[in-house]
């Protein structure tokens, strides 16, 4: 009776233990493919190598599928990017080197994977379910506290295979960016995007001059151009996903704190 007594009052601590930090700083991880992850993916085969800068560290965690935290582990987006093979993205990178960098400023970084492999701007838009699973993921990522520091975007190969797409991408990228602002009250919420480094059509450089071009305050432009290339022409490598870690964490790092 006893100890039966004994480990009914344990259970709230042990439960209380397991509640992920308050004081997190959570980055939304949207997109396609190249956000997902593909480093290291041949066909349909991740060949499981993980470099030192991705390597787990409890102080980083993901939002899983189920909504729960967790630690996190290359891949980042398994589960999440669905239906398809993932390897290493620029997620696990980015945190680490937050870490690095100031450790103090960022206790715990939480990670939410939401990017979708071949996916359009179109398939963002308000009203959509990559959207409204965006935001809800969002907003879950905050129900145990902490503050959203930027939204990490990095999208549109599927853009530049039709005029129409590439053309009107600028219109609805900056929509986008309202949106998100208005549904998850933060008018000043940070978005660092991604220039591309490939597409898989001839618009290529019309949808870059839209990720260039757009005019929103605290819309910040990181560019992977020249960055190397898993299969050659459109899935960045290990490597490159590393080094483009390396360059969101210096982007949030010069301009995340101006947002607060």
């Amino acid at each position: 009776m006893r100890r039966m007594l004994l480990l009914l009052l344990l259970l709230p601590a042990a439960a209380a233990s397991s509640l992920p930090p308050s004081n997190k700083v959570v980055f939304i991880l949207g997109g396609q493919s190249n956000m997902a992850g593909r480093g290291g993916v041949v066909g349909s085969h991740w060949d499981g190598i993980v470099p030192p800068e991705c390597a787990p560290n409890p102080s980083i965690l993901r939002l899983s599928p189920q909504l729960r935290w967790e630690e996190a582990y290359e891949p980042l987006h398994n589960g999440i990017d669905s239906n398809r093979t993932c390897g290493v993205g620029p997620g696990m990178s980015f945190a680490n080197a937050l870490l690095r960098s100031s450790p103090g400023q960022f206790p715990v970084v939480g990670l939410v994977p939401c990017a979708v492999g071949g996916t359009r701007m179109a398939h963002w838009a308000k009203g959509t379910d990559l959207y409204s699973d965006l935001v809800r993921r969002s907003r879950v990522a905050l129900e145990t506290g902490g503050r959203i520091g930027a939204v990490l975007w990095y999208q549109g190969e599927s853009d530049t295979v039709r005029w129409a797409d590439a053309n009107d991408y600028a219109r609805r990228m900056a929509m986008l960016v309202r949106n998100l602002r208005a549904d998850l009250a933060m008018p000043h919420l940070l978005l660092i995007q991604v220039g591309l480094a490939s597409g898989l059509g001839q618009y290529t450089e019309v949808v870059r001059e839209a990720q260039k071009g757009i005019k929103l305050r605290n819309v910040r432009f990181v560019d992977a151009k020249g960055l190397p290339l898993e299969d050659g022409h459109l899935h960045l490598s290990t490597q490159a996903q590393v080094q483009l870690g390396h360059m969101l964490a210096q982007a949030y790092l010069n301009y995340g704190t101006s947002t607060l």
